[in-house]
């Protein structure tokens, strides 16, 4: 199993002004000790089932260019992308932009958006659930073919692009998408059918193994080999305050096919933090 670093939480030690600086330290802590990805929320505002939503976020692709001018290894995207935040062939090209220039460490996290009150605050449309659902596979559709080699017209429910040209293309011809969320008749469909990798909310194993279950279910219904879709997790658990807890509770996850899991970043210390993270719990969960 591998770890990486999910930065959510901008309220970090020394306010605002020290944004900048904790994100490049936690960055670089967690290349310098073993973590194989970071992740940044898209989020436009806080969210308020976290914090209230006028504390500090970082609109996610600038933040995420960053990181990749600053790390060499880790792994780089958003958990994740809602479908109505940009126009769709613009967040496939915007995704590409950030693979090219960290040479293939991007990868494209994707879901179906729930967050209301930010659309409303920025004035961008907010369309019933089942039409957003609609849109997320329309923009998994357009993404593959901007990815291939045809740059011609796409037609779809909601959208028409006269051409689908996107120079340069990824270096690994495409990005893997990641699909997050736990709904089980339409997420999980979406992430049998388009996915490379399954990203679940929560660490609690009769939860994922229900969830890998569903996925399983749908892999079966249109005939995809379910081991061709990385299971990945997202923890509220602090792997540095007690990292034998940690590892112990990672232990059931893993055996059910969890191959990496999602921790909150730390909003002091980074470099301490991470450290020991790597010293007493990455050597332990690649073990698993």
């Amino acid at each position: 199993m591998e770890i990486g670093v999910h930065y959510m939480n901008f309220s970090v030690a020394g306010g605002e002004p020290a944004i900048p600086d904790a994100f490049a330290e936690t960055a670089l802590a967690a290349e310098a000790n073993g973590f194989d990805r970071l992740t940044v929320m898209d989020h436009w505002f806080q969210m308020d089932r976290f914090a209230p939503a006028t504390e500090p976020m970082l609109e996610a692709y600038t933040a995420l260019g960053v990181a990749a001018g600053l790390t060499s290894r880790l792994r780089l995207g958003t958990l994740v992308t809602g479908v109505t935040y940009r126009w769709p062939a613009l967040l496939v090209k915007t995704a590409t932009t950030l693979d090219v220039l960290s040479r293939g460490r991007a990868f494209f996290g994707v879901g179906a958006a729930w967050y209301e009150r930010e659309h409303r605050g920025l004035g961008v449309p907010y369309p019933p659930l089942g039409e957003r659902f609609e849109r997320l596979e329309e923009l998994l559709r357009i993404a593959n073919q901007m990815w291939s080699s045809n740059d011609g017209a796409f037609v779809g429910p909601f959208t028409t692009l006269a051409e689908t040209i996107c120079r340069p293309a990824p270096p690994r011809g495409r990005l893997p998408v990641l699909i997050g969320g736990n709904g089980e008749q339409k997420t999980l469909r979406l992430v049998a059918q388009y996915a490379d990798e399954s990203n679940l909310l929560g660490d609690d194993p009769g939860v994922i193994e229900q969830k890998i279950a569903v996925l399983r279910a749908h892999c079966a219904e249109i005939g995809r080999d379910p081991s061709e879709i990385r299971v990945t997790a997202l923890a509220s658990t602090d792997p540095a305050a007690d990292p034998d807890a940690f590892v112990e509770r990672m232990k059931p996850l893993a055996d059910l096919g969890v191959s990496q899991i999602q921790v909150r970043n730390p909003t002091a210390q980074a470099s301490a933090w991470a450290a020991r993270v790597g010293e007493a719990v990455v050597p332990r969960l690649a073990a698993l």
